[in-house]
Protein backbone atom coordinates (compact mmCIF):
# COMPACT_ATOMS: atom_id res chain seq x y z
CA UNK A 1 0.00 0.00 0.00
CA UNK A 2 1.02 3.46 -1.32
CA UNK A 3 0.06 6.46 0.48
CA UNK A 4 -0.51 9.24 -1.92
CA UNK A 5 -0.65 12.71 -1.72
CA UNK A 6 -4.40 12.43 -1.13
CA UNK A 7 -3.54 11.03 1.80
CA UNK A 8 -0.57 12.75 2.81
CA UNK A 9 -1.99 16.50 2.69
CA UNK A 10 -4.97 15.20 3.51
CA UNK A 11 -3.96 14.78 6.88
CA UNK A 12 -1.99 17.85 6.62
CA UNK A 13 -5.26 19.48 6.69
CA UNK A 14 -6.96 18.19 9.55
CA UNK A 15 -3.71 18.44 11.66
CA UNK A 16 -3.95 22.02 11.23
CA UNK A 17 -7.47 22.23 12.40
CA UNK A 18 -6.16 20.03 15.24
CA UNK A 19 -3.38 22.78 16.21
CA UNK A 20 -6.15 25.07 16.13
CA UNK A 21 -9.05 23.30 17.76
CA UNK A 22 -11.32 25.03 19.48
CA UNK A 23 -10.20 28.65 18.46
CA UNK A 24 -12.37 28.88 15.42
CA UNK A 25 -12.60 28.41 11.80
CA UNK A 26 -9.37 28.19 9.40
CA UNK A 27 -9.03 28.81 6.03
CA UNK A 28 -7.72 26.31 3.01
CA UNK A 29 -5.91 29.19 2.17
CA UNK A 30 -4.31 29.58 5.50
CA UNK A 31 -3.60 25.97 5.75
CA UNK A 32 -1.81 26.21 2.36
CA UNK A 33 0.41 29.29 2.31
CA UNK A 34 1.75 28.11 5.72
CA UNK A 35 2.65 24.33 4.19
CA UNK A 36 3.32 25.19 0.72
CA UNK A 37 0.59 23.49 -0.96
CA UNK A 38 -1.99 23.93 -3.85
CA UNK A 39 -5.30 25.86 -2.42
CA UNK A 40 -6.87 24.11 -5.34
CA UNK A 41 -5.83 20.65 -5.04
CA UNK A 42 -7.08 20.86 -0.61
CA UNK A 43 -10.20 22.34 -2.10
CA UNK A 44 -10.14 18.53 -4.02
CA UNK A 45 -9.68 16.88 -0.70
CA UNK A 46 -11.85 18.73 1.49
CA UNK A 47 -15.30 17.39 0.03
CA UNK A 48 -14.44 13.77 1.01
CA UNK A 49 -13.61 14.93 4.32
CA UNK A 50 -16.58 16.72 5.14
CA UNK A 51 -18.19 14.15 3.66
CA UNK A 52 -17.37 11.74 5.96
CA UNK A 53 -17.85 14.16 8.93
CA UNK A 54 -14.34 14.51 9.70
CA UNK A 55 -14.12 18.59 9.27
CA UNK A 56 -16.95 20.89 8.91
CA UNK A 57 -17.40 23.70 7.05
CA UNK A 58 -18.49 27.09 8.63
CA UNK A 59 -19.90 29.86 5.91
CA UNK A 60 -19.34 33.03 5.96
CA UNK A 61 -16.49 36.56 5.98
CA UNK A 62 -14.86 34.26 8.88
CA UNK A 63 -15.36 31.14 7.37
CA UNK A 64 -13.51 28.22 7.19
CA UNK A 65 -13.45 24.45 8.71
CA UNK A 66 -13.08 23.00 11.89
CA UNK A 67 -12.95 19.59 12.97
CA UNK A 68 -16.01 17.54 13.07
CA UNK A 69 -14.97 15.98 16.55
CA UNK A 70 -12.96 16.23 19.44
CA UNK A 71 -9.24 15.53 17.86
CA UNK A 72 -9.11 12.67 20.39
CA UNK A 73 -11.95 10.44 18.33
CA UNK A 74 -10.49 11.01 14.71
CA UNK A 75 -7.85 8.67 13.92
CA UNK A 76 -5.41 8.64 11.15
CA UNK A 77 -7.25 5.56 9.90
CA UNK A 78 -10.38 7.56 9.22
CA UNK A 79 -8.18 10.05 7.30
CA UNK A 80 -6.23 7.78 5.32
CA UNK A 81 -9.47 5.17 4.38
CA UNK A 82 -11.22 8.15 3.34
CA UNK A 83 -9.36 9.59 1.28
CA UNK A 84 -7.24 6.52 -0.38
CA UNK A 85 -10.16 3.76 0.22
CA UNK A 86 -9.69 0.06 2.20
CA UNK A 87 -6.25 -0.34 3.60
CA UNK A 88 -5.50 -3.32 0.97
CA UNK A 89 -1.38 -4.57 0.59
CA UNK A 90 -1.81 -7.49 -2.05
CA UNK A 91 -4.93 -7.25 -3.96
CA UNK A 92 -6.39 -11.32 -4.41
CA UNK A 93 -4.67 -12.74 -1.56
CA UNK A 94 -7.19 -15.71 -1.70
CA UNK A 95 -5.23 -16.83 -4.24
CA UNK A 96 -2.21 -17.10 -2.10
CA UNK A 97 -0.99 -19.98 -0.46
CA UNK A 98 -1.53 -20.24 3.08
CA UNK A 99 1.43 -19.19 4.86
CA UNK A 100 1.92 -16.17 2.47
CA UNK A 101 -1.69 -15.23 2.78
CA UNK A 102 -1.40 -15.36 6.95
CA UNK A 103 1.94 -13.05 6.05
CA UNK A 104 -0.04 -10.05 4.07
CA UNK A 105 -3.03 -10.59 6.39
CA UNK A 106 -0.65 -9.80 9.66
CA UNK A 107 1.28 -6.86 7.66
CA UNK A 108 -1.68 -5.06 6.87
CA UNK A 109 -3.65 -5.74 10.50
CA UNK A 110 0.04 -4.35 11.80
CA UNK A 111 -0.51 -0.89 9.53
CA UNK A 112 -4.07 -0.86 9.80
CA UNK A 113 -3.71 -0.95 14.37
CA UNK A 114 -1.36 1.74 14.08
CA UNK A 115 -3.13 4.39 11.71
CA UNK A 116 -6.57 3.21 14.20
CA UNK A 117 -4.90 3.53 17.41
CA UNK A 118 -3.34 6.78 16.63
CA UNK A 119 -5.50 9.95 16.77
CA UNK A 120 -5.29 13.53 15.89
CA UNK A 121 -4.40 14.05 20.01
CA UNK A 122 -1.41 11.85 18.98
CA UNK A 123 -0.24 13.65 16.10
CA UNK A 124 -0.77 16.91 16.97
CA UNK A 125 1.18 16.53 20.57
CA UNK A 126 4.53 16.02 18.28
CA UNK A 127 4.27 19.39 17.21
CA UNK A 128 6.70 20.19 14.02
CA UNK A 129 9.96 19.15 15.81
CA UNK A 130 12.39 18.33 13.08
CA UNK A 131 14.13 15.86 15.79
CA UNK A 132 11.08 13.65 16.13
CA UNK A 133 13.04 10.55 16.95
CA UNK A 134 15.28 12.07 19.60
CA UNK A 135 18.23 11.77 17.58
CA UNK A 136 20.93 14.40 17.63
CA UNK A 137 23.98 13.99 14.64
CA UNK A 138 26.82 16.66 14.93
CA UNK A 139 29.53 17.11 12.36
Amino acid sequence: MKITTKGRYGLTIVLELTRCFGQGPISLRSIAEKKGLSEHYLEQLIGPLRNAGIVKSIRGAHGGYILGDEPAKITAGDIIRTLEGPIVLVESIEDEEAAQRELWMRIRNAVKDVLDSTTLEDLASHGDDPLVDGYMFYI
